[in-house]
């Protein structure tokens, strides 16, 4: 297995963060396999959707109305609502798996590999990209 970590800043503030360009680079020129996307973070995760029409805040707007940021979580330190980022790989997992063929991503057409941060107080975020080569 082929594998790569790469490295993301995510600012201050809860992001979409479209990484697909990253993918696709890593992908390029290994012919047919699957393409598992990790971020080994306890308040991050991968979501596979559309970007730039708005879905991503979309997205940002539904986790928020999911998980607000207020006083109502266990796990309190950091800034307010902080737990709530602990919860948020429960619904948007921490990793995908893309299948490729002959070195592209079989995504459909609109679909885009994101790294959702809703954590303000962690700016840095790795991604563990692993290449499966098919048989």
């Amino acid at each position: 297995m082929d594998s790569e970590n790469r490295s993301y800043r995510t600012g201050d503030r809860e992001v979409v963060l479209d990484i697909t360009d990253d993918c696709r680079e890593f992908a390029a020129s290994r012919g047919d396999g699957l393409l598992h996307v990790f971020v080994p973070h306890a308040t991050a995760g991968i979501a596979i959707i559309e970007t730039g029409a708005g879905s991503d805040d979309d997205l940002l707007a539904a986790l928020a109305d999911l998980l607000p940021a207020d006083d109502r979580w266990r796990h309190a330190h950091g800034s307010r609502g902080h737990g709530r980022s602990h919860v948020m790989p429960a619904l948007v997992p921490p990793y995908a798996t893309v299948p490729v063929l002959d070195g592209r991503l079989a995504l459909g057409t609109w679909q885009s590999i994101c790294l959702v941060d809703l954590n303000v107080d962690n700016r840095d975020r790795d991604v563990r990209l692993s290449f499966l080569a098919g048989a």
